[in-house]
């Protein structure tokens, strides 16, 4: 990824990382840059096949932790407020995610994500689970029983082994109910805050194995698998079963300095997300990036919308 030019977190407080230390050593910077009222009419369907909703008090707690330890959050909204925002504005749907980050919280939170999709047909929810939690499996059939589309985990937030035996229980339930996982395993943006440390618990060849272990598992890596982008790249050319999303790799803010091009690699296994709103800048700064890149309206029409549609089983979004 090119950096950007003004709009940059100071280069002061952002460090390379390593075993000890981490990108989000200090709170980066919040960009005033200007937003736009409307998608561009020129765009297909627009799917944002990755959106947070989590019950008021839930975040609370995460923005608090992300102004101590990540960035200013600039969208402060409520679930059902993020759901009129977008629509609003022209995204076409959206794929809810959460996670449970203590035992004892997924079916409260599945619960919720249930109930919102309920009563809003544009939004498409995952399920979650603390690995190793009691009943783990059972709770995760009740989820996809109430109408959840799949599964959100995050590794370093939940500190689970991607190989531990606990994993092998949602993989297969996965499996069995024909359910994808979006699992975050990148190792950046990595903060010294995290309760574990991200480059010992997420590494493309772990992963690799697990697509390997589990040839019907439907995964999605967010975030193109920061920063391991060559290897992600290389994984989904070998791999049918595996997918990426371009979570806040598109909005140069975070400082990496390689990113793949879209017209080298598989765009059929690439789709669009965004973060909101846990965003430090513009709603729809990675949607004028995506357009000023100036790709094929084939590829276009693949990442914003059409391999999510796939992905997640959506079947339609409405004419744009």
């Amino acid at each position: 990824m090119v950096k950007s030019r003004t709009d940059y977190p100071s280069e002061t407080s952002v460090h390379g990382s390593d075993s000890q230390s981490g990108m989000l050593e200090r709170p980066f910077h919040r960009l005033n840059d200007p937003e736009g009222d409307q998608v561009p009419e020129c765009l297909p369907c627009i799917v944002d096949a990755h959106v947070h909703l989590f019950p008021d008090h839930i975040f609370s707690s995460v923005w608090k932790w992300f102004d101590r330890y990540g960035w200013p959050i600039r969208y402060r909204l409520t679930s059902e407020e993020i759901i009129n925002f977008l629509t609003t504005r022209g995204v076409s749907h959206i794929v809810a995610l959460h996670y449970a980050h203590k035992p004892g919280l997924a079916r409260e939170l599945n619960s919720y994500m249930s109930k919102l999709c309920s009563s809003n047909p544009g939004v498409t929810g995952m399920a979650t689970i603390f690995p190793g939690e009691r009943d783990a499996g059972l709770i995760l059939e009740d989820a996809f029983q109430r109408g959840l589309s799949g599964v959100k985990l995050h590794c370093h937030v939940q500190c689970f082994e991607i190989l531990g035996k606990p994993m092998q229980e949602v993989y297969e339930t996965c499996i069995r109910n024909n359910k994808p996982l979006i699992m975050h395993v990148g190792r950046e943006p990595k903060s010294p805050a995290y309760p574990c440390d991200p480059y010992e618990l997420c590494r493309a060849d772990t992963v690799e194995q697990v697509l390997q272990d589990h040839p019907d598992l439907k995964l999605c890596v967010p975030h193109m698998g920061a920063d391991e982008f060559i290897e992600y790249q290389i994984l989904i050319e070998k791999y049918d079963n595996l997918w990426l999303d371009t979570t806040m790799t598109l909005a140069e803010y975070l400082p990496m300095e390689y990113f793949p091009q879209f017209t080298e690699m598989r765009v059929d296994r690439v789709m669009f997300g965004t973060d909101f709103p846990n965003l430090p800048y513009a709603w729809d700064r990675e949607i004028k990036r995506l357009v000023e890149l100036k790709l094929s309206d084939d590829i276009i029409v693949r990442i914003l919308g059409q391999n999510a549609m796939e992905f997640y089983g959506i079947n339609s979004g409405p004419d744009r």
